[in-house]
């Protein structure tokens, strides 16, 4: 990433909690001068501490990027402070969940440009996956500049209409959960069978992990691979016979755990 226009103007991240430092971790490591990003964080860590970066200094007078990473339930006295950066000449991209484009207006301005952001928590390791979408005022060189940023921790997609959020929330927001539960089942699973617990959770984490990168790096579909690794009467169609059940395996459970965390996002979004 060219991060020219940062270094001559900064970054302000508020919020360096898990999601805000793995990102300025990226970003340093991209090529992000220390001494252009400060960072607003009430309890920094020892990590954030040694950066270099300016922590809990003033801000300058028109930064380049307002990144917001705070808790939603913080939202209200951490951006209030931060209005008058409001109106067009900063834009904000926020990856706090929960909080709408319109809450953002509200409290900068209309003309204000905003990013609205979903990250996952494998950013930890640079392998999350992003949703965002823009306001009205942002431009097509404000969502590159905020894409770029982002795929610090991994990849980006842009949405449609900000509604699609709830839905990516639902997905990629919560999936990650679902699959370490996934984990602990089918290593439950194992020793249920006669396996060493240790042993189970060993082949479990790395058949899920190995499956994943499989299905990222396979041009075949996911539906494909399923297929190639199903011989007919063999083992693995003997369990897919279950998890395939239309009523009581996974696409019906699923679908189902979605839904919830999708009407629970909506519910968060209206407050």
């Amino acid at each position: 990433m060219d991060f020219s226009d940062i270094a001559d103007r900064g970054l302000v991240l508020l919020g360096c909690g898990k999601m805000g430092s793995a990102m300025l971790a990226g970003w340093l490591e991209g090529g992000l001068p220390p001494r252009s990003v400060w960072v607003v964080d009430p309890a920094p860590s020892d990590w954030l501490r040694g950066t270099g970066v300016n922590l809990n200094a003033d801000l300058p007078e028109t930064p380049a990027i307002v990144l917001v990473a705070v808790k939603p339930q913080m939202m209200g006295e951490a951006l209030p402070g931060h209005s008058a950066l409001g109106g067009g000449g900063t834009l904000f991209v926020s990856v706090a969940a929960g909080t709408s484009i319109a809450t953002y207006e509200s409290l900068l301005g209309a003309g204000t440009p905003v990013v609205r952001a979903m990250p996952n928590t494998p950013a930890a390791i640079g392998r999350g996956i992003t949703a965002l979408i823009g306001n009205a005022a942002t431009g097509e060189a404000d969502l590159a500049r905020a894409e770029a940023l982002l795929s610090a921790v991994g990849q980006t997609v842009r949405l449609q209409d900000e509604s699609q959020m709830d839905a990516v929330t639902g997905v990629s927001g919560s999936g990650p959960a679902y699959v370490f539960h996934l984990i602990e089942t089918l290593a439950a699973a194992g020793a249920a069978q006669g396996l060493p617990e240790d042993l189970a959770m060993r082949l479990a984490r790395a058949t899920v992990a190995g499956a994943g990168a499989l299905a990222e790096a396979a041009d075949e579909t996911p539906g494909e691979l399923r297929v190639n690794v199903t011989s007919p009467n063999g083992t693995t169609q003997a369990a897919l016979e279950v998890l395939m059940d239309e009523k009581t395996g996974f696409p019906a459970l699923l679908a189902r755990a979605v839904a919830a965390a999708t009407e629970r996002s909506k519910e968060l979004s209206r407050g």
